[in-house]
């Protein structure tokens, strides 16, 4: 059976990114990109959001603002920037959309229509090795609600993203119980958090009025 991964990297106040911010928030060290590419072969899930948002990066494009992409020079990406990506085209992907057209353009990309929660069960249920998410916010809270998330984790890096910061990660959230099975520093800065997720229908304390 699989086990399934939702990853987040975001700002100590939960944004997953922030206008004008490079990525990794530009505070990436050699422990955390160590650390990345040590991390065990999966198979990407994805919304038809971040895989526009990601292919267009790996075909060498800079966003201008409205989902879409002018060519550029691959040289615009930081090298680190550069590699996680080849490393993402390489990877299996599963898109979940039902706007997007076939053929996906991004390597090793494949096109689901059905329900992402059942779909999602029923590769847990016939398939081995590691499910992750990448990005995907909408998506990562269906598979949370339906209680298919066996790990949470959480890059966070060390800034406050309040002006500037967006893609609110747990805007909409159920109230979940974590049970911590791992947490590390990167670089004196950088600090990973990683949970046993479990839904709860009602606070602790009681049922709701």
């Amino acid at each position: 059976m699989s086990e399934l991964l939702v990853d987040f990297i975001t700002s100590l106040d939960g944004h997953a990114s922030g206008e004008g911010w490079p990525g990794f928030w530009g505070l990436e060290g050699p422990e955390y990109l160590a650390w990345l590419g040590e991390q065990p072969e999966a198979t990407y899930l994805m919304g038809a959001n971040t895989y526009r948002l990601m292919s267009g990066f790996a075909a060498g494009g800079v966003p201008n603002g409205q989902d879409e992409f002018r060519p550029e020079e691959q040289d615009e990406f930081r090298p680190e920037e550069e590699a996680s990506i080849d490393e993402l085209t390489q990877a299996s992907k599963v898109v979940f959309s039902s706007s997007l057209e076939e053929p996906l353009t991004w390597g090793n990309s494949t096109l689901v229509r059905d329900d992402a929660v059942e779909a999602v069960r029923a590769m847990k249920s016939s398939g081995s090795g590691l499910l992750s998410t990448i990005g995907s916010l909408s998506l990562c809270r269906s598979l949370l609600r339906a209680g298919l998330v066996d790990r949470f984790r959480v890059v966070m890096f060390p800034v406050i993203t309040g002006s500037t910061g967006e893609e609110r990660i747990y805007d909409g959230y159920p109230d979940v119980a974590l049970e911590m099975i791992e947490h590390r520093t990167f670089d004196g800065r950088i600090q990973l958090v990683e949970y046993k997720p479990r839904v709860l229908e009602h606070p602790p304390l009681g049922v709701p009025a």
